[in-house]
């Protein structure tokens, strides 16, 4: 860490505080942080294996971090002689408006709004990694601690495989990685209780198990993925066509589900909603990946003898680890959802089925997969 003035020396030199903290203009934060030093950040960071953290948030966190932490020290009246080496910890939580975030968030790139800025704090405060507080005049931020860097995964990984759903074994692990992913969203731990998302998937399994597909270990059957294809019923359709937020289930409270399940031989049956698309983190990998979405994809054909008129394929965006995904293989986004980071991805069925998913793979950016590091 570098040494810092006093705020008697600062005074003692005639020099304002005020003045010297209206001097650190977000845009310039890289002449007091190096980029160099804002990337030995970001790799910490991204060494960590944060379900959500991708490359771009991380950067966004670093330079939250340095700028906030460089905000407090000047406030103090300790203004650094030189350029930081390393960030040391708030004390307390730093006012930060959004239109200082987009300013620090996109001064490299064509300029973000405000509400973008905005958006990307939201989402870092729901993966737990910054707190934000609003007192009804200022947003304050403080920056969650960077946590121990796990020791490096095994390489060996055992073997997977997709295979069917089997609710009598897969349910309650399932349930668990289901319950644990969904955590960053911050919600009412009873909504995202295990034993209820268990109920769910039994409830599921019994009404169409073809479209519930598990990615399994080979060693010990565990089940390590999960691939909800569920047949939308026609008077459930309109629900693709409201805020998404008026859809979860998995992750609320509520009682009813908002789609009903369509009936096999259904010509009414045209949509498809992915309800959920997961792998465990540390068998996210290429490999893995590409088996899985090539397994959804004969999924898909064989439930065409079921539902001849499937057209439409729809899935909400509620990972952050799996935003790059969706593009990649054809979904684009549709409805979004007010104040909220929720929306609708869509894409036509004929032509998923027509997608080179070994290329789409192949071109996704490492951040998506955790255990490629």
């Amino acid at each position: 860490m570098i040494n810092f003035d006093s705020r008697s020396k600062l005074i003692a030199e005639g020099r304002s505080v005020d003045k010297t903290v209206s001097s650190l203009k977000p845009e310039l934060l890289d002449q007091w942080f190096p980029v160099q030093q804002q990337q030995y950040y970001v790799s910490q960071w991204m060494g960590i294996g944060r379900v959500g953290l991708t490359k771009r948030r991380a950067e966004c966190l670093v330079q939250l971090w340095a700028y906030l932490f460089l905000k407090q020290q000047f406030q103090l009246g300790q203004m650094p002689k030189a350029s930081l080496t390393d960030l040391g910890s708030l004390e307390g939580l730093v006012p930060c408006t959004h239109r200082e975030a987009a300013e620090l968030f996109y001064s490299k790139t064509e300029r973000g709004s405000d509400r973008a800025a905005g958006m990307m704090i939201d989402r870092l405060a729901a993966l737990g990694l910054i707190e934000k507080k609003f007192d009804g005049h200022t947003i304050c931020i403080g920056i969650r601690p960077l946590p121990t860097t796990p020791p490096p995964k095994d390489p060996s990984l055992p073997e997977v495989l997709p295979d069917a759903f089997n609710p009598r074994t897969d349910t309650i692990p399932i349930a668990n990685l289901l319950a644990r992913n969904y955590s960053w969203m911050d919600k009412d731990p009873s909504a995202i209780a295990p034993q209820k998302i268990a109920k769910i998937l039994r409830c599921w399994a019994q009404q169409y198990p073809k479209g519930m597909r598990v990615l399994r270990r080979c060693d010990n059957l565990t089940a390590v993925g999960i691939n909800i294809l569920f047949p939308v019923a026609s008077e459930s359709e309109v629900n693709f066509f409201l805020p998404p937020t008026k859809s979860l289930y998995l992750t609320t409270s509520t009682e009813v589900d908002p789609f009903k399940i369509a009936t096999p031989g259904d010509p009414d049956c045209t949509s498809i909603f992915v309800r959920s698309w997961m792998i465990d983190p540390p068998y996210m990998q290429r490999q893995q990946m590409y088996q899985f979405l090539e397994d959804g994809r004969k999924t898909l054909v064989a439930m065409q003898e079921d539902f001849p008129n499937l057209c439409d394929i729809y899935a909400l965006a509620i990972h952050p680890i799996y935003e790059e995904l969706q593009p990649a293989i054809g979904f684009h986004k549709t409805c979004q959802a007010p104040q909220s980071l929720l929306y609708w991805t869509y894409q036509p069925v004929d032509r998923y089925l027509a997608l080179d998913l070994k290329q789409a793979v192949a071109n996704l950016k490492l951040d998506l997969f955790p255990s490629d590091r």
